[in-house]
């Protein structure tokens, strides 16, 4: 069996996958137990160290550092229990007891969460799949929604509806020791918002044990926000609020499903934030109401949702099943909706295709006045390719007609004038359902 040093820098000198794979699995048939848990260290994103600076070594010096002795530190630096200076000089005595190699192609690049190798968990997994007496990385993943056209069947009966925010997805654990850690969508630890979770540390006492928060983080400006998400330096995220929608055990989340009902998670949710909300002035719980989609009295509160969703300038609507448990993959019981407005314009001019639709329609030009705002748009999305060729021939004829747009929202450009965002065409005004024209 090979020292991990070495296995690493033959992953980084072989490009091929092929290649990666059977190097890693020679070191499952040795039963190279060392590497894999080190891989494992590296690679899950539920292991986190809380060490921002790692520095190389330069000097070749060193007895060696075994591994034993490493990854006893590594539960200190997990636990929190070696922070700040101590962390700093601790990284510093390890590097100075590792061989240069040892620590520049091994360990360093376990504490920096990142092997560079090009080897990730799922070439990992794929080859230990052979082995289950090797335990794989773990993957992170969160519940993600479907749009409702994919299922418009589901949109019936009691849902919880709530909106849905133009922010960043942050998933928070929280441990009872206190430990507090981060994750975007898809796993990568978030460092960045030091001020929410120095709130939920206050809270944690009172949890029995680690659970997960789900939600979005939002600031005044979302364009400000992600340039704040990854960066290292220079931080400026203090006015970011979390707005929480779920809220599960840790168990439950890494193993890929929660059974308790939504209805159910959502009731935890608000009793834990009433106890605690003293300690949590930039955390927030997303309102749900439920609606029943087979009644007149639910469609008619919907509506007033979607109406208050476009006015609040919010991304959407997300539709929840109250019975159903949360999974962490894309799932049917999760729908989301933008909110639609359909405005009344005129066309103005007609604008031949680029491309594919060269010789026929490509937008029509609107005007026309909508809540006040006078509005000019090129609209040049809804049409079948029959219509394009159609509309096309009878362009001269369509001057100053009435098209219905469907669009998200009514927006103002830099020199004061409105438009739409994603406009798309729906039919003419008045003109019955496959009339000729």
């Amino acid at each position: 069996m090979d020292r991990p040093e070495y296995v690493i820098s033959a992953l980084e000198d072989h490009p091929s996958r092929l290649n990666k794979e059977a190097i890693i699995e020679a070191q499952a048939e040795a039963g190279a137990t060392e590497f894999f848990e080190g891989v494992r260290m590296a690679l899950s994103p539920y292991v986190t160290f809380g060490i921002k600076k790692v520095p190389e070594k330069t000097e070749d010096s060193g007895d060696g550092l075994d591994w034993d002795s490493f990854a006893l530190i590594c539960t200190g630096f997990c636990s929190r229990n070696i922070t700040g200076n101590t962390a700093r000089d601790t990284v510093k005595e390890l590097m100075a007891r590792a061989t240069k190699k040892q620590w520049n192609n091994w360990y360093r690049r376990i504490l920096i969460k990142d092997l560079r190798c090009g080897v990730s968990e799922k070439t990992v997994n794929k080859v230990l799949k052979k082995f289950k007496k090797i335990p794989g990385v773990p993957v992170f993943a969160c519940q993600l929604a479907h749009g409702v056209d994919e299922h418009p069947k589901k949109v019936a009966g009691p849902k919880l509806v709530e909106v849905k925010l133009d922010g960043v997805r942050v998933i928070t654990i929280v441990y009872p020791e206190g430990v507090v850690v981060q994750y975007s969508r898809n796993g990568k630890e978030l460092v960045n918002f030091e001020h929410i979770k120095e709130q939920f540390k206050k809270t944690a006492h009172c949890l029995t044990e680690p659970m997960v928060f789900d939600g979005e983080v939002m600031s005044s400006s979302f364009q400000d926000l992600m340039k704040q998400v990854h960066r290292k330096s220079n931080v400026k995220a203090n006015d970011a609020v979390l707005h929480l929608f779920d809220m599960l055990p840790l168990e439950d989340f890494e193993r890929g499903m929660c059974k308790a009902k939504q209805i159910d998670r959502s009731f935890t949710l608000n009793t834990w934030f009433n106890d605690n909300s003293d300690d949590l002035p930039n955390v927030q719980i997303l309102t749900q109401e439920m609606v029943d989609f087979d009644t007149e009295e639910g469609q008619a509160k919907y509506s007033e949702i979607n109406r208050r969703a476009l006015e609040g300038g919010y991304e959407g609507i997300m539709i929840k099943d109250p019975n159903a448990k949360y999974e962490c993959k894309r799932s049917a019981s999760w729908l989301k909706q933008k909110p639609v407005i359909e405005v009344s314009l005129n066309i103005v001019a007609v604008e031949e295709g680029t491309g594919r639709n060269l010789g026929r329609l490509g937008a029509f030009v609107c005007e026309g006045v909508d809540a006040g705002k006078q509005i000019r748009v090129n609209v040049g999305s809804g049409y079948s390719d029959s219509q394009r060729d159609t509309f096309w021939v009878g362009r001269d004829s369509l001057l100053g007609q009435v098209v219905e747009v469907r669009a998200d929202v009514i927006t103002q450009n830099q020199d004061g004038s409105y438009s739409l965002r994603f406009p798309r065409f729906v039919r003419f005004r008045g003109f019955e359902v496959g009339e000729k024209l």
